[in-house]
């Protein structure tokens, strides 16, 4: 039987679990994150849920159920905070231990749990020798966004969050726990830093935001983590868990800002937004786990996945944004993709960041948007929304061969014609007219696609605004 191709998102187009942390446990990647509300308000508005796939087999994920409740924790009895996003390590006891911070208290939880993906039981908070939370002494910085890595018996524990111009935030903190999983043993220092602190230090202009994300090769740590222009994952890396990380560069931006490969490197290809997630090793390849934004907000954001190489001096290329990445190569040239899939979606008037990010495309009238039906958890299909005039929606890579029909299904007030083209600023191979419709109306034109791995664009020209929900190549 043939196995399912690898998309981006990973997860069911109605499935919102950013701030992924990919581990591999018995020849099966787990995915440990938020869990963000279609429609939300604010982020992180779900307990966590857990999904898992053979390592081999990127296209075939599995559902593990919601892991822990916001209410496990005593802090939060009524679930007025939320939980922010975690991470999971092997403690020396075998077990696996789940680390978070809740949106409004500086300290950080722990849970526990016999299994990579059952139920995870509160555990206790990270503290000092003498009873004190993490976070609470005099002097501490707020903790958030913990990483973790379990080397032998100790385990590293990375956090912080330090707004631009905030000299309050020194940068990200390593602290170090003993044994029992939240005793600290070395106390916190700072191994990337803030943009106050950073003259000097060779991270100007990618200072430590948040998100610090911990992992080990060989003789090497490698913290991932957001950059203060949050759209991107870069990383630093030391021969020691505690000190000497020296920048190295950027892995992966949910705009693709600098990639200069296919189009200018300042010029945005999506609307990007804050970012979270790490690097792991699967079946003798590396990937970098991401998220992107959708509905036009900052609250709705879905897991993505790219193979990276390390090169044998330990540096990684930045890589593009793509809709086939969990498949390790181009999805199959034929037969009918969901628009939900775009990997580039734009327009004429040009804006790094999705709603709720600096001035950014915020619930505006002139920017496409993917999202979907129904209300939160409901399994409706994504589609792309609000194309108007020079709205460009993009797909990549595909192996076609033989292509020559393309199909749409669109609805909306809308008069005009979708362009397919192979480049985002190339010519129009074929025009699909389309009219007024409320309903999903299928649309063709006869055109060919050459023969290759090609990039797909789809360019809405004229009055209105269309809804795209597919595409199919014959």
């Amino acid at each position: 039987m043939m196995k399912k191709q690898g998309l981006n998102p990973y997860l069911p187009s109605w499935e919102y679990i950013p701030d992924g942390e990919p581990y591999v446990f018995n020849d099966r990647v787990y995915v440990y994150g938020s869990h963000d509300r279609f429609n939300g308000h604010v982020f992180c508005l779900n307990d966590y849920a857990c999904w898992s796939a053979p390592v081999n087999d990127l296209g075939d994920w599995r559902y593990e159920g919601v892991i822990y409740t916001k209410t496990d924790d005593p802090l939060n009895p009524d679930g007025r905070m939320c939980l922010y996003a975690p991470d999971v390590t092997v403690g020396p006891d075998g077990r696996y231990y789940l680390y978070y911070v809740l949106d409004k208290v500086p300290v950080v939880s722990v849970a526990v749990c016999e299994t990579p993906a059952g139920k995870y039981e509160f555990y206790g908070y990270v503290r000092y020798a003498d009873g004190t939370r993490l976070g609470e002494r005099e002097g501490d910085e707020p903790q958030f966004d913990p990483g973790v890595l379990t080397d032998g018996k100790k385990t590293y524990l990375y956090t912080g969050f330090c707004a631009p111009k905030d000299k309050s935030r020194h940068g990200a903190m390593a602290t170090v726990l003993g044994e029992d999983m939240l005793t600290i043993v070395e106390e916190p220092v700072f191994v990337a830093p803030s943009e106050p602190y950073s003259t000097g230090s060779g991270f100007e202009g990618h200072e430590f935001f948040e998100a610090p994300s911990i992992r080990k090769k060989g003789d090497t740590y490698y913290l991932v983590y957001s950059s203060i222009v949050m759209h991107e994952l870069c990383y630093a890396t030391s021969k020691f868990p505690t000190k000497g990380f020296v920048y190295q560069g950027v892995i992966i931006s949910n705009n693709d800002l600098h990639i200069d490969s296919y189009k200018p490197a300042d010029k945005p290809m999506y609307y990007g937004g804050n970012n979270h997630g790490s690097i792991v090793e699967m079946n003798d390849r590396w990937f970098i786990f991401y998220h992107r934004h959708t509905n036009g907000t900052a609250f709705s954001r879905q897991g993505c996945i790219e193979p990276i190489v390390i090169r044998e001096d330990g540096t990684i290329p930045q890589v593009e944004m793509t809709s086939c990445g969990p498949n390790d190569g181009p999805l199959v040239g034929r037969g009918e993709y969901h628009a939900y899939l775009a990997c580039n979606l734009f327009c004429k008037d040009e804006e790094l960041y999705t709603g709720g990010f600096g001035s950014g495309a915020w619930m505006d009238s002139r920017f496409p948007k993917i999202t979907q039906e129904g209300r939160d958890g409901d399994e409706e299909i994504g589609y792309i929304a609000n194309m108007t005039d020079s709205a460009t929606a993009g797909f990549k890579y595909f192996d076609c061969q033989g292509i020559r029909k393309v199909k749409i299904k669109v609805r909306g007030y809308c008069q005009g014609n979708f362009e397919i083209k192979t480049a985002w600023d190339g010519p129009a191979l074929g025009k699909i007219p389309v009219n007024f419709t409320n309903i999903w109306t299928e649309y063709s034109t006869d055109l060919v696609i050459p023969d290759g791995i090609q990039a797909l664009y789809f360019t809405y020209t004229g009055s209105g605004s269309a809804d795209l929900a597919s595409f199919i190549l014959e």
